[in-house]
């Protein structure tokens, strides 16, 4: 909406295998630095972007990819509370905010303050071996515990805020935010829900005699995924890794201390809007007619 801030230093960053992406970025920079912004363009695999961020006191990140490039410049900009206009160039786009070729006619809206900024909750995983923490994330999506390569389910004894919730066998068990309700979580049945809420969504894949149904957390609560196997375990934040297990080994996962902020031009009923579009013609599947 109007009267939001005017950004003096924006950064433009293009995934680096789409070359269209990164001719745009290069555009978009010059178009910028015409208005008299302190504008600067790069790759999103430049080392130098995450390490300098928040040290060159950048206020807005223009990401050009897929969803994929969304969920990554998330991970760079939330520690640093910098908000994201996401330009959509890949397939999905369930997270940018504009196609790839309304640039050009929503940038005026941004140089005006004509816009709003969408919060979204991240989780922070963590990854435990008895008492010793083995790493941390913190994910828009979702944090998935799943099998390795063996055709064999794992155990995952799930617990919510130390409380006993039940044992999954199933090949995986996805724990993911409003957000990534919409991603793996979807494709494994969940329920799709409004990106706003605060909530952990539980869904698991291929469940053997195991609750079928995803549950829905309350808000604040926090959960703890321990692997039973004899086999191979993995785990995956955000589609990173995978990242091995062994029996016994936990993930325990609540909200994270940083939130997203999303650029927004639509009105906040965008969400909606947009979703049947989405659902009804899947890129991949070839029927987007």
């Amino acid at each position: 909406m109007s009267g939001q801030k005017r950004f003096a230093n924006i950064l433009v960053v293009a995934h680096p295998e789409l070359a269209e992406a990164i001719k745009q970025a290069e555009e978009i920079t010059s178009y910028l630095q015409k208005q008299g912004i302190a504008a600067a363009c790069g790759l999103l695999t430049d080392q130098e972007i995450r390490e300098a961020i928040c040290k060159k006191n950048i206020d807005l990140f223009v990401a050009l990819g897929g969803d994929g490039t969304m969920l990554r410049a998330g991970n760079i900009c939330a520690p640093c509370n910098i908000p994201i206009l996401g330009i959509n160039m890949g397939k999905f786009g369930f997270l940018a905010e504009i196609r790839n070729e309304e640039w050009r006619e929503v940038f005026p809206r941004l140089l005006e303050g004509d816009f709003w900024i969408e919060h979204r909750m991240m989780l922070r995983a963590e990854h435990w071996r008895e008492d010793r923490l083995l790493g941390n994330w913190e994910v828009l999506n979702e944090v998935v515990v799943s099998r390795g390569h063996s055709v064999r389910p794992v155990h995952l004894l799930t617990y919510v805020d130390g409380r006993y919730l039940t044992t999954y066998v199933a090949d995986a068990l996805i724990a993911s935010t409003a957000t990534g309700s919409t991603a793996y979580a979807l494709a494994a049945g969940g329920p799709i829900l409004p990106p706003e809420l605060r909530n952990i969504l539980l869904v698991a894949v291929a469940p053997h005699l195991s609750i079928d149904r995803a549950i829905v957390l309350a808000e604040g609560s926090a959960v703890t995924i321990t692997v039973q196997t004899t086999h191979q375990a993995v785990m995956s934040p955000d589609g990173l890794g995978p990242i091995e297990m062994i029996s016994g080994d936990r993930i325990h996962t609540f909200a994270a201390e940083h939130s997203v902020q999303f650029l927004r031009f639509q009105d906040p009923g965008y969400f909606y809007r947009n979703l049947t579009p989405h659902m009804s013609q899947n890129p991949s599947a070839g029927n987007n007619r």
